[in-house]
Parts: C-alpha cells; sequence; structure tokens
C-alpha cells in the first residue's frame, strides 16, 4: 500500500510538471468488483486516459505532438458510479468537426469506465474534462499523459 501511495504521488508530481513524463499505458487498477483504487480525482483521470489511449491505440500519436497542432478539442464528461459515461460535450475546439467526432468517439468506445470510488462522487457522478491533442495526421494525445510538444 505504501509504495502505491508514492508512486501515485510521483505520478501526480510527475503529471503537474509541464512535461507529463509518465505514461504507463497499463491497465489501471480495480478492486475485484471493477471499482479503481485511485484516491484522488486526479489518480481517477489519469487512469481514465491512459485507458481511452489505449482502447484507441491506433489513433494514438505515439511521440511528442507537433509544434503546431491541428486542434485542440476539450471535452467535459461525467462518469456516474457504475462506470457508465452519462453525458460528453465539447467545451472547446477550432471547429473541425472530424477531430470533435473522434474525441468524442475514443470517448464513447472506451467506456464503461472502471468504477470511481465512492469518495470521489459528487451527486452520483464524477465529472472530468480531457484536453485532445491532434496532429495533421488526425491522430491524438491526451493531455493528461501527453509528452512535451515539439518546439517550432
Amino acid at each position: 500500500m505504501k509504495n502505491r501511495i508514492t508512486i501515485g504521488l510521483i505520478a501526480l508530481a510527475l503529471a503537474g510538471c509541464g512535461g507529463k513524463a509518465l505514461q504507463d499505458r497499463t491497465e489501471a487498477e480495480t478492486t475485484g468488483d471493477g471499482t479503481s483504487t485511485a484516491d484522488t480525482v486526479g489518480e481517477y483521470k489519469l487512469a481514465l486516459a491512459n485507458r481511452i489511449a489505449q482502447v484507441n491505440s491506433t489513433k494514438v500519436y505515439v511521440g511528442r505532438p507537433q509544434a503546431l497542432l491541428r486542434s485542440v478539442v476539450v471535452v467535459k464528461y461525467s462518469v456516474d458510479a457504475n462506470g457508465s459515461l452519462l453525458r460528453s460535450e465539447i467545451l472547446r475546439s477550432n471547429r473541425d468537426r472530424t477531430t470533435e467526432a473522434t474525441a468524442l468517439a475514443a470517448l464513447r468506445s472506451t467506456a464503461p469506465f472502471p468504477k470511481p470510488a465512492s469518495s470521489l462522487l459528487r451527486h452520483g457522478k464524477i465529472e472530468l474534462l480531457e484536453t485532445w491533442l491532434f496532429n495533421n495526421d488526425g491522430r491524438f494525445q491526451l493531455r493528461t499523459i501527453a509528452e512535451p510538444q515539439m518546439d517550432e
């Protein structure tokens, strides 16, 4: 347990640095009933970002994103106590309908998610924001786990 807490704190510290150096594409840890072992919203968001990238691996850009991105799409989404995707909506975009559709489809294809811990729920759900960073070829990285962008 102590090692898991230490690793989680290191992951959060690295995720807070502009580099987002930690890209652990392993399955999210869950209990026997499919509940995430993430104790914080940040840990749960990291687990979901890794899961989204894993499920949609053919659409994910590996390596550093290009300096000038094709599109940046911010999605707000809600997950209920059972891990079901309740709602998703575009909060920010450059109006590139193809990348918007890709971001929403990637989210839908990943659901259901690991159940969030009950301590993370507010009114029976957890609301999260994720940013999709699209290169010119239409592949993406999620900001939560993305490498730093290339210099211009």
